[in-house]
């Protein structure tokens, strides 16, 4: 999959994983993810969420007759940070023909719990008329 020139290239998104039960992904701590005070920004959790989400999904969905879409996010963030590396871990809490849940944790390099995210995505068929 390429990620040029998309969001996932612009704030520095890895994956680590990519399983249909977990989906592991990176994201640094640096200057295109923190907020005007200098620390990371809710925002940027919530796009690594959705992100890792999203893949899961995807991985789970026959990519050529459906599209997969979030149709809601939600965040808790818990703790803050500055600098380094956070962690997202997603797993599906429901994987239906229409619509998939997966819930996403966000965590430091000590293990941390830094945000935790529920995404709602949708599976949408190619055909279907807008």
């Amino acid at each position: 999959m390429d990620y040029n020139d998309t969001l996932i290239e612009a704030l520095g998104i890895e994956t680590v994983s990519l399983e249909e039960d977990c989906v592991i992904m990176t994201m640094p701590v640096d200057t295109r993810t923190l907020q005007p005070a200098g620390f990371l920004h809710g925002g940027a959790n919530v796009a690594l969420a959705e992100t890792a989400a999203s893949m899961g999904a995807f991985i789970n969905t026959d990519t050529e007759q459906f599209n997969v879409f979030g149709l809601e996010i939600n965040a808790n963030h818990i703790k803050s940070k500055r600098e380094g590396t956070v962690t997202a871990t997603a797993v599906p809490l429901h994987k239906g023909k229409t619509t998939m849940v997966w819930e996403i944790n966000i965590t430091d390099e000590q293990d941390d719990l830094i945000c935790i995210s529920r995404c709602t995505i949708g599976v949408v068929p190619k055909n279907r008329k807008e």
